[in-house]
Formats: C-alpha cells, sequence, structure tokens
C-alpha cells in the first residue's frame, strides 16, 4: 500500500488531476529508491512519485530521513511504499502512509486520512481480480497499481481494459510493471487508462576505482557491485512526450 506524503503541489499543466476518470490528460507515476532519482522524475515531468526502497525486492518502506529529504527536494505528490519486508503480501499489518500491500489482512485506512491510498502489485496475486477491485472499493482506496496480474502490464493489458472498465471512475486502475517508451502507447490506448507506472531507471557504472571481484554485498550475485540503478531525466522526457502525442 502507499500512502500520500504530505508535500505542496506543482503539477505539469497537463496531468490529470481530480477523481477516476474526470481527467483530460494522463498522470505519469514513477517508482524512486532516492533522493537523486526522485529530482530526476521531477526534472523529467513526472506528476508524482512512488517512494520506496529495497526495489530489487519489489519496493518496502524507506526510512524517514529519505521521506522527509525527498520532500525537501520536490514539489510534486509524493506517494510512501508501506510495506515492512520483501516477503510476499500475507502480513498482520503491511501499510502506514501509501501502496497498501496485504490482500489477505485488509487494512483500516482511517488512520492514513485525509491522505489519499493506493493499493500497490499485490492485487496481481489475488485469485479474482475482478472481486478484488470490488472490495478495494468498499475499503476506500482511490486507486490501484496492477500488470494486470500478468509478467507486465502489456501482458496483462486485456485484464487491465476489463478492470477499468467494471470501474466505471469509481477508483483508479493504473497500469504498472514493465512500460517503457516501445509499449506505452499501446497500453494508454488498448487499456483506457488516465495513469501509468513506470520506473524510466538507467544503471550508472559506480565511481570506485579498486575492485574486489572476490567479495558480494549480498546474496544475489545477479546485480552487480558497481553499478547504480536511477532515474532517467531523457527516458522520464520520452514517456512523457509518448503519453502527451496520444491526447484526443
Amino acid at each position: 500500500m502507499k500512502r500520500q506524503g504530505a508535500s505542496s503541489e506543482r503539477k505539469p499543466a497537463w496531468i490529470a488531476s481530480g477523481k477516476a476518470g474526470a481527467t483530460n490528460a494522463f498522470l505519469m507515476e514513477v517508482c524512486v529508491d532516492s533522493v537523486e532519482s526522485a529530482v530526476n522524475a521531477e526534472r523529467g515531468g513526472a506528476g508524482r512519485i512512488e517512494l520506496c526502497s529495497g526495489l530489487l525486492e519489489g519496493g518496502t518502506t524507506p526510512s524517514m530521513g529519505v521521506l522527509q529529504v525527498v520532500k525537501q527536494s520536490v514539489q510534486i505528490p509524493v506517494f510512501v511504499m508501506i510495506r515492512p519486508r520483501g516477503e510476499k503480501y500475507h502480513h498482520k499489518m503491511d501499510f502506514s502512509v501509501i501502496p497498501a500491500g496485504s490482500y489477505t489482512n485488509p487494512p483500516n485506512l482511517a488512520i492514513c486520512r485525509p491522505l489519499p491510498v493506493t493499493f500497490h502489485r499485490a492485487f496481481d496475486m489475488v485469485h479474482d481480480p475482478m472481486a478484488a477491485l470490488e472490495t478495494l472499493l468498499s475499503l476506500g482506496f482511490e486507486r490501484v497499481l496492477t500488470s494486470g496480474c500478468d509478467s507486465s502490464a502489456l501482458e496483462g493489458l486485456p485484464l487491465i481494459k476489463r478492470l477499468i472498465d467494471q470501474a466505471k471512475g469509481r477508483i483508479v486502475v493504473m497500469p504498472g510493471g514493465g512500460i517503457t517508451d516501445r509499449n506505452l502507447q499501446r497500453i494508454l490506448e488498448g487499456s483506457g487508462a488516465t495513469e501509468f507506472h513506470c520506473s524510466a531507471r538507467t544503471s550508472r557504472d559506480s565511481g570506485m576505482r579498486f575492485r574486489n571481484s572476490s567479495v558480494a554485498m549480498g546474496a544475489s550475485l545477479s546485480n552487480s557491485e558497481y553499478s547504480l540503478k536511477v532515474t532517467d531525466v531523457t527516458k522520464v522526457r520520452t514517456l512523457n512526450a509518448i503519453a502527451k502525442n496520444i491526447l484526443v
């Protein structure tokens, strides 16, 4: 689950706002895990930030310190991932400020108010997504992030469209998962979505001069110790341009 961090809003003129369906443009949410990435997302024209830690685990709750500095550094809305650990989604309590993430133990959203709350991709693990959407509505969620219960938003596009059709503007269904400049137009046009979620990241080589190839500072050997993934301003701008060009 994610909840909006209190921040002043400076939205690009084309960004959507208001209730689900009450828009005339697209809103781009960028997932970030650092102050640098948050600043880059805003510079590229993102309309909202999802602030996380542990993106290799699917996103966990960032520290209060990172949240405070991000809020001081950007003016667009900041939504905070609320997920205590990387283990899937069976938690007794899995939220505090923004993406709510425990479908089997629905949260009491009263503690989040008046901030809006998004149900994150725990939704993609449910058995019956159409029934789950109605459950989220009954609980008071404003938005759900989903890849259509598939490996990517493009693969899950048919279900995303069905969810948006069923929602009828009562809740925002936001596609996310593997969205790039190569598939964004197809996803937006094929789903009818008004918002979309992406990371728009690129890898940057480490500045370390000496490198000990015998040591890895984590359990996974698939990720280099000597590179860093950050939000790419150019990628954000490219996705923005694509979204603006398909407006009607």
